[in-house]
């Protein structure tokens, strides 16, 4: 029995990557509301930073609009204040505990803008998953070094990790076209 790369660990980190890649696209504005849009917004509250949803209930009333209904009343100013400062370019209308966010339409600046901001993303998302292949071909490495796999074992696992990280890359630049087309749609 050989041993070698634990395809099952690469497998499952390669698709940590997409997934975590499709997160970061959710949260980008396409013209439509999204709760997801919220999602990267960080407020200040109880002595530490912590996400939108656990201070907050936010909903989509309509198409252009985003409800935030702030559950604490004295934390009303600490999220707003987060998702003024979160560069998303948002400017909500405080109403009691609720804001009330307008979603501006898009112009072609802003659209560019949110497609560099998903290049960043499926760039990462790249650099992700060849991490992720630098490990399970250090992995081969050492396993052949130590006398645990063969030269032709080395070469056919590493064969099949270049593979699974071209197919990562290759679903990343997809959902990017995809997310791209979707931003630039007018």
């Amino acid at each position: 029995m050989t041993s070698g790369a634990d395809f099952n660990d690469i497998h499952r980190r390669m698709d940590g990557a997409i997934n975590a890649f499709k997160h970061d696209l959710a949260s980008l504005r396409t013209g439509r509301a999204s709760s997801n849009l919220l999602d990267p917004v960080m407020v200040q509250a109880y002595g530490s930073a912590m996400p939108i949803t656990q201070v907050a209930t936010v909903s989509v009333p309509e198409p252009r609009m985003i409800s935030v209904s702030v559950w604490d009343k004295s934390m009303v100013g600490a999220v707003d204040r987060a998702i003024r400062e979160s560069n998303l370019g948002f400017n909500p209308i405080m109403d009691g505990t609720t804001l009330r966010i307008p979603l501006p339409e898009l112009n072609e600046q802003r659209r560019k803008e949110l497609v560099k901001i998903a290049h960043t993303y499926a760039e990462n998302a790249r650099i992700a998953a060849r991490h992720v292949r630098r490990d399970g071909m250090d992995h081969l490495k050492k396993a052949e070094k130590d006398g645990d796999i063969s030269e032709d074992d080395h070469r056919k696992q590493a064969d099949r990790i270049q593979k699974l990280t071209d197919e990562t890359i290759s679903s990343i630049d997809s959902l990017l076209e995809a997310k791209e087309a979707e931003i630039m749609h007018v």
